[in-house]
């Protein structure tokens, strides 16, 4: 564990990723409370919602009205995400409040491609050409490449490091032809497919091709390994997470109805915390949030630490 890092970075994607996929609909006002909750933790970067069609989100319908109505906290990064130029435009009406940058995102397996955005592979990198030129021509940085399904695919099986790496050649292409010099990568465990050996395994190799590149992991907590894949994944330096409170979320088009959304958090704050890795998030004030999450959605969330509490509550009780 001598490459633990000092401090992780945790990119709180809560509200948009679990808003996406609660049959809600879920009160706009709950929404910003969650938001400015999420705010007074500690987080630094908070993914406030998706710009996307309501016809294919409709959880998101009410996205304008959201980022409209929090109060943004100084030092606390909020962003969006969306997947073509209509969402980039529907973004970039709130610049003076979102940190907005582009990702060429694309997917290592072409089942998930076609299941999730109706495209093939093919069609998804004229896609991303199209998007990135759009991004730049609106004066939005490029500098990340986005891999979903990096890990495996419900559609499609087990995914190799070795597709892992042809698909970030393909975002390569894109931003060389696009004159962008990208600087990071997230691989995403989309569907839960990763344990701890195909993280190493993937890390290693995309490391070994491109070892100055920052690598942030999306993990879901699909079948229960999140917090294994992170603690090998801190062991091997990495130190940037997405996360969301409670395990808000999933993935709609995964296959999975009930699956499990992303790693919750608060876990994963915990676990930093006990290795020694700071985080800046305070973990008892993230749990009460979790355990407004869960009230809002009306059902249980898959965090077992907004039920158990944190460890420092019961080492100040003992």
């Amino acid at each position: 564990m001598s490459d633990l890092p000092k401090h992780v970075y945790i990119q709180e994607e809560g509200p948009r990723e679990g808003f996406q996929i609660e049959p809600g609909p879920i009160p706009t006002a709950d929404k910003i409370r969650l938001i400015e909750a999420l705010a007074e933790t500690g987080l630094k970067h908070i993914q406030a919602c998706s710009f996307v069609s309501p016809k294919v989100v409709p959880g998101w319908a009410d996205a304008e009205a959201t980022v409209a109505g929090f109060k943004a906290k100084p030092g606390v990064h909020y962003t969006a995400l969306w997947f073509n130029e209509n969402g980039l435009k529907r973004a970039l009406a709130f610049r003076d409040k979102l940190a907005i940058s582009g990702t060429i995102s694309l997917a290592a397996s072409d089942a998930f491609t076609q299941k999730n955005l109706h495209r093939t592979h093919s069609e998804n990198l004229a896609a991303m050409r199209k998007q990135t030129a759009a991004h730049l021509a609106d004066g939005v940085a490029v500098r990340r490449i986005g891999v979903m399904a990096a890990f495996g695919c419900n559609y499609q099986g087990d995914i190799t490091a070795a597709q892992v790496i042809s698909t970030l050649e393909d975002g390569f292409s894109i931003a060389a032809e696009a004159g962008v010099e990208i600087t990071d990568f997230t691989l995403a465990d989309t569907m839960g497919w990763a344990i701890p050996m195909r993280i190493e395994r993937v890390i290693a190799e995309v490391r070994s091709r491109w070892p100055d590149k920052r690598i942030t992991l999306h993990l879901h907590d699909t079948r229960g390994l999140a917090v294994a894949n992170a603690h090998v994944a801190l062991g091997m330096g990495i130190d940037r997470f997405d996360a969301t409170v409670g395990g808000l979320g999933g993935c709609p088009f995964a296959g999975q109805k009930n699956a499990a959304g992303n790693i919750c958090s608060e876990e994963l704050v915990l676990l930093c915390h006990e290795m020694g890795i700071e985080t800046g998030v305070d973990v008892d004030a993230l749990i009460e949030v979790g355990r407004m999450a869960e009230s809002l959605v009306g059902h249980q969330l898959p965090s077992e630490l907004i039920h158990a509490g944190s460890l420092d509550a019961f080492r100040k009780a003992a």
